[in-house]
């Protein structure tokens, strides 16, 4: 059962015994900049912002963009992380989520098609530890970075991980999926979760496909449904 936010102007009412989960992308929703991007414009091969426009124009997925992207950058991860902690930020209402989702045992992680060390060094900045991070899991070897990819869809590893994937694992256990993102990569998660907050592509997408979904732009509306949730088994 999908939230029909504020198109219907009704709650959604289900049994209080479910737990809710919380799922976040990262660049651009979780973070307030698009965190790859920094790192490319810092220390990426001039060449990456006509990769990116091949991507964006349909011509590779999102795994070979960031792979090609990232091959030819010229830093070391504790450069990179550096980096981060210096240039970028967690939207407003993050932290407050995070704790109040700790206090009562309600799940909560990033959903993520980017790379895990910059994600864990926004964390680490923040002070804010224990966040389960779904996303490219990383290797820096001297001869560059290998990438695993542990939540692909079987027939379609090439794809990369699927955050709809994730959100059917929720759900299977049990969990009202509520989900944040921001991007195309998003929105097969949107599909399936519960309560969806989009801005930017997903927002469009959504509203093309028909998907009810919640105006985004930080963690405070998302704190409050997820609270409303938890206490009441509804939303407002």
């Amino acid at each position: 059962m999908k939230d029909t936010g504020n198109n219907s102007g009704t709650a959604s009412f289900v049994p209080s015994k479910i737990l809710p989960a919380v799922l976040t992308d990262f660049d651009d929703t979780a973070a307030v900049q698009n965190v790859a991007e920094l790192l490319l414009d810092r220390f990426g091969h001039p060449s990456w912002q006509d990769v990116r426009q091949r991507f964006r124009d349909g011509h590779m997925s999102l795994k070979e963009y960031q792979e090609i992207t990232f091959r030819d950058i010229e830093a070391g991860p504790d450069q990179m992380c550096q980096y981060v902690k210096e240039t970028a930020e967690l939207r407003p209402f993050f932290r407050e989520l995070w704790n109040f989702c700790q206090k009562h045992g309600i799940p909560m992680a990033i959903v993520s098609q980017g790379l895990d060390f910059y994600i864990q060094a926004l964390l680490d900045k923040e002070g804010i530890t224990g966040v389960p991070i779904y996303a490219v899991n990383t290797t820096f070897t001297p001869h560059g970075i290998t990438y695993h990819y542990a939540y692909t869809r079987p027939g379609m590893e090439e794809a990369g991980n699927s955050k709809g994937l994730v959100v059917d694992r929720f759900r299977q256990d049990g969990h009202y999926v509520f989900f944040a993102g921001d991007g195309s990569s998003d929105y097969e998660a949107a599909e399936r979760a519960d309560i969806v907050f989009a801005h930017r592509t997903l927002a469009r997408q959504c509203t093309e496909g028909n998907i009810p979904f919640r105006d985004f732009k930080d963690f405070e509306a998302v704190y409050q449904a997820v609270q409303e949730f938890f206490q009441n088994g509804s939303t407002p």
